[in-house]
């Protein structure tokens, strides 16, 4: 798992200086990775969202997909019924921290063109979800 970290916070640090905590938006659903690519697609209209958590038989978070790209892989060539989150999900992050700093967090959704990133605390349990869109109107 590829976790950002976080440098110590100044104690009079402002709201510019925000943490991924302050940041996130709550995981929304959280799938396991054997879900098949239809039922997922399924579970992110019934939810009304755009992406789904996807964790393991334990519980971690192993991955973000959003609808774009199980479209793209529903739409493929080599897709069948039968193949699985697991099966077309980039595991091992990146994930964030919650104690990490969004600036930290939008560089690296910046610099691998994510649209959202998972936070997931020390144990690899989702805890929310940081979305491009909460600061991508802001001035560079």
């Amino acid at each position: 798992m590829t976790l950002l970290q976080t440098h110590p916070r100044p104690a009079g640090a402002d709201s510019v200086h925000r943490t991924v905590a302050d940041a996130m938006d709550a995981a929304g659903p959280q799938v396991w990775d054997d879900m098949t690519v239809e039922v997922a697609l399924s579970v992110m209209v019934a939810a009304r969202t755009g992406h789904l958590v996807v964790c393991d038989e334990d519980g971690r978070c192993t991955a973000l997909v959003t609808r774009a790209r199980l479209t793209d892989v529903r739409n493929g060539s080599a897709y069948t019924d039968r193949v699985r989150l697991r099966d077309v999900a980039a595991d091992d992050g990146p994930f964030a921290s919650p104690t990490a700093m969004v600036a930290e967090a939008e560089e690296a959704m910046r610099n691998r063109h994510l649209g959202a990133l998972p936070v997931v605390d020390a144990h690899g349990n989702a805890l929310g979800v940081l979305a491009r869109s909460r600061f991508s109107g802001r001035s560079n």
